[in-house]
């Protein structure tokens, strides 16, 4: 039986915590090759330590001459990444950092089992499973820990970019602590942030002063109370940040870029990966597809379960749970799901327009409980298929 009363925890990090900046970097190449080429086929992996930015993958576009041409571009893109994201530290600087290109050209073997040719379907570009999950408890219809530890960092990043707050640095790191009851968040027992600050002679009741009025501002009313405990920059001084504090790389913020631990997850990262890479795309699809289930009144929440093979073009299964909360049976929405939407990994990219460059913005405050974008980004987040579902059960 499904607990109804309890506390849940989950945790953020900011654009500037090494993971992160890491995270950017993967994206912002990732971006760049597919604002040349919709059909470019990247896998860039970033990592980042005290005035070091080593970059490697692989990568493809058809036409070798321009591939040949946009690795040149790839100091700039990284530097324009730590320049936005705000670091202007003596041990990682955006105009003095060594930033190292290790990119190659995308292996064939890997390219034989992915791409289209003959009559043969193009298949996914790796084995693996992957969820996607959905809950009424917010209006994005996201697990209510992960989607608030999202806003305060983003919040804090706001003010600090725009001057309010000039003695907060770009990283950072929040989690709540939220009290369920009958299922349901109504109040945080622990708030614990911890920021990076310019001025060394902060202390952390200095930090909270700042940080304080923006949480209360960002969480829902009457969620902080004479009993939530604070924790903020509980370990004290937080001068040296980013990756001259600890050495960052891409995709080790999974959960953090998921449901905060709330659902499972099939253990790929997201960042630095083009869409034929099922680790991400349909990871995007099953957060799509159950975000659709919720809204159409299907579920008060649900997660799906999708499973790929390299080189196979049609998910080997199609799983959903509703948690007892279905108001059909998961047999249904299964079937309802698959009948709804193409779920190869071409069909996934056309249907969610993925090839183009979207990517970079997805890289800190989560890919799931955003708003679509007028350009296609954070398509997976459209409720734009709930007649079609309720029509299928």
């Amino acid at each position: 039986m499904t607990r109804s009363t309890y506390v849940f925890t989950s945790e953020s990090v900011s654009e500037g915590h090494p993971d992160k900046v890491c995270d950017r970097i993967s994206d912002a190449v990732l971006d760049a090759f597919l604002a040349e080429e919709p059909e470019a086929r990247v896998a860039c992996e970033t990592f980042a330590t005290t005035n070091r930015v080593v970059i490697g993958g692989e990568v493809g576009l058809s036409d070798k001459e321009k591939l040949s041409s946009y690795m040149g571009r790839i100091d700039e893109i990284a530097r324009a990444c730590i320049k936005d994201i705000g670091y202007e530290q003596d041990k990682f600087h955006h105009e003095t950092v060594e930033v190292t290109n290790l990119l190659h050209e995308q292996s064939a073997h890997i390219a034989q089992g992915v791409d289209a040719a003959d009559n043969k379907d193009e298949g996914a570009g790796d084995q693996g499973i992957m969820f996607g999950y959905a809950t009424n408890e917010t209006e994005e219809l996201m697990p209510a820990p992960i989607q608030y530890s999202h806003a305060i960092l983003r919040r804090l990043a706001e003010v600090r970019k725009d001057g309010t707050e000039p003695t907060l640095g770009p990283d950072a790191k929040s989690q709540l602590s939220v009290r369920y009851e009958n299922g349901k968040p109504v109040g945080v027992t622990s708030i614990v942030l911890s920021t990076q600050h310019l001025d060394e002679a902060m202390t952390s009741d200095d930090v909270r002063l700042v940080v304080e009025p923006y949480i209360r501002e960002t969480l829902p009313e009457g969620w902080i109370t004479a009993d939530t405990a604070w924790h903020v920059n509980p370990t004290g001084k937080f001068v040296i940040g980013g990756p001259d504090g600890d050495a960052g790389l891409t995709g080790r913020k999974i959960i953090v870029d998921t449901y905060g631990g709330a659902a499972p997850h099939g253990g790929g990262a997201f960042s630095g990966k083009d869409p034929t890479k099922v680790d991400r795309s349909a990871a995007y699809a099953a957060r799509y597809l159950a975000k659709n289930v919720v809204a159409a009144g299907l579920a008060e929440k649900c997660t799906i379960q999708l499973s790929y093979a390299i080189g196979v073009a049609r998910p080997l299964s199609i799983y959903a749970d509703t948690f007892g909360t279905g108001q059909v049976s998961e047999e249904q929405i299964e079937k309802a799901v698959s009948d709804c939407m193409d779920l190869t990994p071409r069909g996934i990219r056309t249907h969610l327009g993925l090839n183009k460059p979207i990517y970079q913005r997805t890289a800190a405050y989560g890919h799931f409980g955003r708003a679509p974008d007028a350009d296609g980004g954070f398509s997976w987040e459209r409720t734009d298929l709930i007649d079609a579902l309720k029509a299928a059960v």
